[in-house]
């Protein structure tokens, strides 16, 4: 299983939440961002719902899988200051 960490850190001129190098939006206060992370981490680990996917690799060439709703990822939230 995955772990996405969701990482408090300051951001234009306010707070924000980063995955993977990319950034929410900005919030006024550390709390607001610390709050919207927690919120975002706990809604990625809800089940969805099994589905057929399909994408196209960076040679092109088309792939189907099966996407099990039950496989979410572990999730925490990293807060730095």
């Amino acid at each position: 299983m995955s772990n996405v960490t969701y990482e408090i850190v300051e951001h234009d001129s306010g707070w924000a939440y980063k995955v993977d190098g990319v950034f929410s939006e900005s919030f006024p206060s550390h709390a607001a961002a610390l709050k919207a992370a927690e919120r975002a981490a706990a809604e990625q680990r809800v089940p969805g719902h099994t589905e057929e996917i399909q994408f196209e690799d960076e040679k092109g060439k088309w792939h189907t899988e099966t996407a099990r709703g039950s496989d979410r990822p572990d999730t925490s939230v990293k807060d730095k200051s």
